[in-house]
């Protein structure tokens, strides 16, 4: 019987070195944005990363451009605010999100960024899909449900990625896995299948690639 939010197969050859092929050319940071009027024209295809902070979202941008500077990480958790926009060649863009949690700002701006975010998810016609960074440690938590509820209420399709899985026992992979499947299954928005990944050991950076390059 096929499993609710199956993990992604290996790609096969094709779809691998379409995603080679388009993460092997240029990635440059574009710009930082602080409000709506700041963001690029829509005119190419976008996604975008999304996670609580901590789960390794910069490190997986860098795993995937193969660029170690590329996205930045802050040592101080929630201090980034701006969405941060990143060309590759002249097809895409990948977009960085804020990450949502343990926010080290006053409420104000907190408030800000959070109004920033309902709107890019709800306004942006070139955005293709959501990846939500999820830490293979601990699953999916109560804070990671509410930028998931406001996916399903933009109507923005997103998939889950586990990130971190080689700090994660075999055994203990499916507890969490099945913890994830559950609280998918609420979400209307979310893709049927789960991305693994580390970043560390290169796990799953070929999978999420051809995705990428493969979304029409």
């Amino acid at each position: 019987m096929q499993l609710p939010f199956p993990i992604v197969e290996d790609p096969d050859d094709l779809s691998r070195e379409k995603g080679r092929k388009m993460f092997a050319g240029e990635t440059e940071f574009l710009k930082g944005v602080v409000a709506m009027d700041g963001l690029p024209p829509d005119d190419r295809m976008e996604v975008c990363f999304a996670g609580r902070s901590n789960v390794g979202k910069s490190t997986l941008i860098n795993a995937l451009t193969g660029r170690k500077g590329l996205a930045r990480a802050s040592n101080t958790p929630g201090r980034t605010q701006e969405i941060n926009y990143f060309t590759v060649g002249d097809s895409h863009y990948l977009v960085d999100l804020p990450g949502y949690g343990f926010a080290n700002a006053p409420l104000p701006v907190v408030e800000k960024w959070q109004r920033l975010l309902k709107k890019y998810l709800s306004g942006r016609q070139s955005l293709r899909r959501a990846f939500v960074l999820i830490d293979a440690r601990h699953g999916i938590k109560k804070v990671d449900e509410e930028i998931l509820s406001l996916l399903d209420s933009a109507a923005v399709t997103f998939q889950c990625v586990l990130t971190k899985v080689d700090k994660v026992k075999e055994k203990d992979r499916e507890k969490v896995l099945e913890q994830v499947r559950a609280a998918l299954s609420k979400h209307p928005a979310a893709f049927p299948e789960i991305v693994l990944t580390s970043s560390e050991k290169g796990d799953g950076i070929a999978a999420l690639r051809s995705l990428i390059a493969n979304l029409v």
